[in-house]
């Protein structure tokens, strides 16, 4: 939404918005766009009367904004909608879904673009750091989105992404999540579907081979071409930590990207994002080049600091298969270096305990685990402790919570702080402490 509030500021309009609970990097993009913010939803922010209210997919019947708009009759739609309406109706819209690394490989491919001077418009769920923004307009028909299976709003509950109109689609991998609106992986399949059958015929969709989910939705009906990371596509001589790997297609290398990302997620994002940029014209080699200077997206595995030789990562991982590859890039890197995870279940999907059966499993490569459980949680974390194959702790308290790590960690180890929140500002605080 903050992405969305920013392209029609670019766009001439007068832009106001509110929530309830706004963090950086997001509340300090809006600041400095000049984009009016309110902490709450007071029904003071509809003087006077806007043109349009855009309501996102987190408020619902009850708010007391979404009441006032709705008793007044004011007109509104969801992000999606306006987003289709108004700006990529008439754009090439290239799409990266899929349950994982949207974030990372929207940004890649951004960036390819970017590179080879093509100045497209985005709208990516964080902030790249080769752009330092989530959102832009741009300057020609091409428009990079993340396109999220999640649902549009709560008067339509059909994915954001069918609003999008893609006609180059990346679907990174498909699992089961969301389980607050999606009862089952086939729900989520039917939406996919949806998607697919929005493509043209001259439009193209990516995905890895060795992915079942992906493939029973490409069974149900695909009217474009399909191109598979894993058959043409392929990876070689990649380097443990993939930061070195090679491009090859049907048998032809391409060149090899060397680049600061860690993980063999990371190096299956990046192919999905050349394969992309190549639909939209970028020769492949330039792709590479361009990999060379990207910088992943803020909290993603962002190093935040390293102080007394203790350094401190933030990563967005909100799901057994993100935490498990993302701690597998920082093991292949540190090699036998601690690594302290530090993990807020936060997600709706692990706040309901859906993934509770994996969790234990997810964190493996780590040395010392510290999970913080909220008060909102609806099930114990206790058991996981049973289940882990490494040391584990809980805590519902985050100032024990940190002491905890402070009387743990020592010069030479990695900590690694997973949530899709805020997490209280534990990240800076960790820092403060080390520093002192």
């Amino acid at each position: 939404m903050g992405g969305i509030a920013a392209i029609a500021k670019a766009m001439g309009h007068k832009v106001t918005g509110s929530d309830s609970n706004v963090y950086p990097p997001m509340s300090t993009q809006l600041e400095a766009l000049g984009i009016e913010l309110t902490q709450g939803f007071d029904e003071q922010q509809f003087d006077p009367q806007p043109d349009m209210v855009v309501i996102g997919n987190a408020l619902s019947r009850g708010n007391l904004a979404v009441e006032y708009v709705l008793n007044r009759g004011l007109p509104y739609t969801s992000g999606p909608q306006w987003l289709l309406e108004n700006v990529l109706k008439d754009r090439w819209v290239l799409a990266v879904s899929g349950t994982h690394g949207k974030t990372s490989t929207s940004s890649m491919l951004a960036w390819i673009l970017e590179s080879a001077g093509m100045s497209p418009g985005f709208l990516i769920g964080g902030i790249p750091q080769n752009f330092a923004i989530s959102a832009r307009l741009g300057e020609t028909p091409f428009f990079v989105i993340e396109a999220d299976e999640y649902d549009s709003a709560f008067f339509d509950k059909r994915s954001k992404f069918v609003h999008y109109r893609p006609r180059t689609l990346v679907i990174n991998n498909l699992e089961f999540d969301h389980a607050d609106i999606f009862d089952s992986i086939a729900d989520i399949q039917k939406q996919f579907h949806h998607l697919i059958r929005m493509l043209p015929g001259n439009g193209l969709v990516i995905a890895p081979k060795a992915d079942s989910h992906i493939t029973q939705v490409l069974d149900k009906g695909c009217w474009s071409p399909v191109q598979f990371v894993g058959s043409d596509w392929q990876v070689l001589n990649a380097l443990p930590d993939g930061s070195e790997f090679d491009v090859v297609y049907k048998g032809s290398v391409f060149g090899r990207v060397k680049w600061s990302l860690l993980g063999q997620h990371n190096v299956q994002n990046a192919m999905m994002a050349i394969i992309a940029a190549r639909h939209a014209g970028v020769l492949p080699d330039v792709a590479i080049e361009a990999l060379g200077s990207f910088v992943n997206a803020k909290r993603r595995m962002e190093v935040l600091g390293t102080v007394n030789n203790i350094t401190v990562y933030d990563d967005f991982a909100h799901h057994p298969t993100a935490i498990a590859t993302t701690l597998e890039g920082l093991r292949a890197k540190v090699g036998d270096a601690r690594i302290l995870a530090v993990l807020e279940p936060r997600s709706n999907t692990m706040k309901m305990g859906v993934h509770k059966q994996t969790l234990a499993k997810s964190w493996s490569k780590a040395d010392q685990v510290f999970i913080y459980q909220p008060s909102n949680l609806t099930w114990s974390m206790d058991a996981l402790l049973v289940q882990s194959e490494v040391t584990a702790s809980v805590h519902s308290d985050l100032d024990i919570l940190e002491k905890s790590i402070l009387s743990y960690v020592q010069p030479g180890d990695h900590v690694l702080i997973m949530s899709n929140g805020g997490f209280g500002g534990i990240h800076q605080r960790l820092l403060q402490k080390l520093s002192q």
